[in-house]
């Protein structure tokens, strides 16, 4: 039961490497009861991203620098201690490298071009701000009462 259940795509057919995955053990905070004493629940999953070849140069590149605030040597590295049991840690903190990964090598959006407004929208504006102009020009200068 040491093997994960299965490779955790970070996008298309690209997969966490297992042999890059530096896996750390320590006892959790939180339920447990007595069993917390003695199991070392809490999981640290650290990957080397500086020197990582599983990942394309460009999502390498990318990563490196939409990360570099949770880089320290280049390693980034995620906690989970969610669950009482070490392997569901396992599993959630592969997930969440795999999660964060995958947003950090994300294509950047396409630019947004922005809309022009219609001649005919900008014209009834213009044509409805002078009429109400008018009704309260109207208003004003008369005794009514």
């Amino acid at each position: 039961m040491d093997r994960m259940s299965g490779p955790h795509l970070i996008r298309g057919s690209v997969a966490l490497p297992e042999a890059e995955l530096a896996w750390r053990f320590s006892r959790s905070s939180g339920p447990g009861g007595q069993h917390v004493n003695t199991s070392d629940s809490k999981v640290e999953l650290s990957f080397d991203l500086a020197r990582t070849e599983a990942l394309p140069e460009v999502w390498k590149r990318r990563a490196l620098e939409r990360l570099a605030g949770r880089l320290v040597d280049g390693v980034v590295t995620v906690r989970a201690s969610e669950h009482r049991s070490q392997w569901r840690n396992r599993e959630a903190a592969a997930v969440r490298l795999a999660a964060l990964l995958a947003e950090a090598t994300a294509p950047p959006p396409k630019p947004r071009r922005p809309t022009r407004i219609p001649r005919g929208i900008n014209e009834r504006r213009l044509r409805e701000k002078k009429q109400r102009a008018e009704t309260k020009r109207g208003r004003s200068g008369r005794d009514w009462g």
